[in-house]
């Protein structure tokens, strides 16, 4: 049996009186899109910042590659191998484009940001580049101004260079929001070849087309907790997902 690359063990966070996680446990293996789905307010991005190290957990574990990262900062969980996208692409504004992509190359040899642009530049990635470019179907000049790109391409841009700093995992906060059809596909096919790379990715998407198609398993969340768990054709049929997203059907109504 494959081990899991990210654990979760009875996580709890609230922030007051609002229960953001309660006991939630799952896990993801290496070359697994696992879904995280739920209303809005569920507590899926919550999750994610506690991954991260974004924010701190209440009680309970957080293992990755079965060691227990609950205490580890941010930044050393990100060079231990997790990555992160937001529901808004992150970029440096005043950079170029290949500046951006150089911060993922540098996270991977755990270099400073600095050494991007003073040291020496003896990382060669381009073909890895052209590659999940070719994928995403558009063509960058990487001395162009980061503002030069649509938010489609900055959406897809941030996929691309979260994959360069050759994540063990990746946490993927909504990449459909804001795409059109064609985009989403091309946002499918990066997360695809990520899971061919034998990354485990954590996706939170609105787009029940994008989790149907892309995830090979799916925990749902609803006020917190976990809900169900399960293949997407069980998720689609499981009645409390269908209540929690819907709402309860009257006899009246």
């Amino acid at each position: 049996m494959t081990k899991p690359i990210l654990r979760l063990q009875d996580v709890c966070k609230n922030f007051g009186g609002v229960v953001a996680a309660d006991n939630v446990s799952f896990q993801v293996v290496p070359g697994e899109i696992h879904g995280l789905i739920g209303p809005n307010g569920a507590g899926k991005t919550t999750l994610l910042n506690l991954i991260s190290g974004i924010y701190e957990v209440v009680s309970g574990d957080i293992f990755f590659n079965e060691e227990n990262i609950t205490k580890v900062p941010d930044h050393k969980r990100a060079q231990l191998g997790i990555s992160r996208t937001f529901q808004s692409p992150r970029f440096l504004k005043r950079s170029n484009i290949r500046e951006n992509l150089q911060i993922a190359t540098d996270l991977k040899m755990q270099v400073s940001f600095l050494r991007s642009f003073f040291g020496k530049k003896d990382r060669d990635y381009e073909k890895e580049l052209a590659e999940m470019m070719e994928i995403a179907d558009f063509e960058i000049r990487p001395k162009d101004d980061i503002s030069s790109l649509t938010y489609g391409q900055l959406k897809l841009l941030e996929i691309v260079r979260s994959m360069l700093s050759h994540p063990k995992a990746m946490l993927v906060d909504e990449p459909a929001a804001g795409l059109n059809g064609s985009e989403q596909d091309k946002a499918m096919a990066l997360l695809r070849l990520a899971a061919k790379r034998d990354i485990g990715v954590i996706l939170i998407e609105h787009s029940m087309d994008m989790i149907m198609n892309t995830c090979h398993n799916i925990t749902v969340l609803n006020f917190g907790k976990v809900i169900a768990e399960g293949k997407p054709r069980e998720i689609s049929r499981n009645e409390q997902v269908i209540e929690a997203y819907l709402g309860r059907r009257h006899d009246n109504a």
